[in-house]
Order: C-alpha cells, then structure tokens, then sequence
C-alpha cells in the first residue's frame, strides 16, 4: 500500500507489529470510503469477492486467529454451511456495521497483544489437515500472519475498487487524509 508506517519506538517490537497490521487494515477501509451498502456489494470483475465482503472476511478471521491465541470459543466460529457468508454482507448487515465490528476486533487485538507476557508465548493450532500436527504457534507469529493475511485482501480490495468505479489507492489516501474528495 502506499502509506509509510512509522518506526516504532526504540525497542517496541509490539508497537510495532501492531502498526504494520494497522497498516493493512487501513488499506481495506479506505477501499469502501464514501461507498454505498450496495456498492460495497457490488461484483465488478469476475471474482465473487466483494468490498463489503472482504472487510467482513478479515475482521471475523482477526476475531477467529485472536480467540485461538487467547484459548477462548470464536462466538462467530463458521461452519461449512456458513463459510460462505464470510465473503459477504447478508442480509440486514451494512458495510457500517461490519467496519464497527471490526474496530472493536482490532481494539481487542491491540490490547491483547500488548498485555501478554511475551510475543514468544504460544498457543496450539487447531487439529485441521493444513495445520502440522500438535503444532503452537507464537504471539509474534500471530501479528505476522495478520499482516500477510490482511495485506493479501488489501490488495485484493485495491483491485476491487479500481474495478468498481476507477478510485486507486494513492486516490484513497488522499481521500482519507482530505486531500480530495469523495465524489
């Protein structure tokens, strides 16, 4: 993306993984600035991801990869009949309500990681066939992942939005910092 993430301070290995997560997360919410629900809904290539659907797509996996760290049940854990309405806003959900939802995700992230005794904590994996067997997994790891899975839907998110009505990336940082409008 094009935004610089500031060094963290000297030593702040936490500040800073969790500047370069928000990083990526910015990069998907200034995808859908100053779009419609149905915009956000919208399928303007021949992918079936959305906008909406993407930012609901990070924001429940940040929630699902937080509460594996924090050994605790994902109250919105998917099912393979429910995969599906991972990738999308259903009905009676508005790209207002997921963006909420996940800042509260991410606030939850934060405070998270800079309460636990040390990145080098672990927490297992769950027992699925792409995961190693009685594997665990570091705190530190888990900010990375964030990172790569995050950054991967961002750029995900600056094609889908390009697609949809010409808006690019450097056109989105502007928008969010006021240096342009949203028109």
């Amino acid at each position: 993306m094009v935004t610089h993430v500031n060094a963290e301070a000297p030593g702040d290995e936490r500040g800073a993984l969790i500047a370069f997560v928000e990083a990526q997360r910015g990069g998907i919410r200034r995808s859908v600035l100053g779009l419609s629900d149905e915009q956000a809904s919208s399928r303007p290539s021949a992918s079936e991801l959305t906008l909406g659907g993407l930012v609901k797509h990070v924001a429940e996996t940040e929630l699902n990869w937080l509460r594996m760290a924090q050994q605790k049940p994902n109250e919105r854990q998917r099912t393979e009949a429910t995969w599906g309405d991972s990738f999308r806003l259903v009905e009676g959900e508005t790209l207002a309500d997921v963006l909420t939802f996940w800042e509260q995700v991410a606030a939850e992230t934060e405070q998270f990681i800079r309460a636990v005794p040390s990145l080098d904590d672990t927490f297992p994996l769950p027992d699925q066939p792409w995961f190693p067997d009685d594997g665990a997994v570091s705190m530190r790891w888990l900010m990375l992942h964030l990172v790569e899975e995050i950054g991967r839907h961002a750029g995900h998110a600056d094609i889908i939005r390009e697609t949809l009505d010409g808006k690019t990336a450097f056109e989105l940082v502007a928008m969010a910092q006021g240096y342009a409008s949203q028109s």
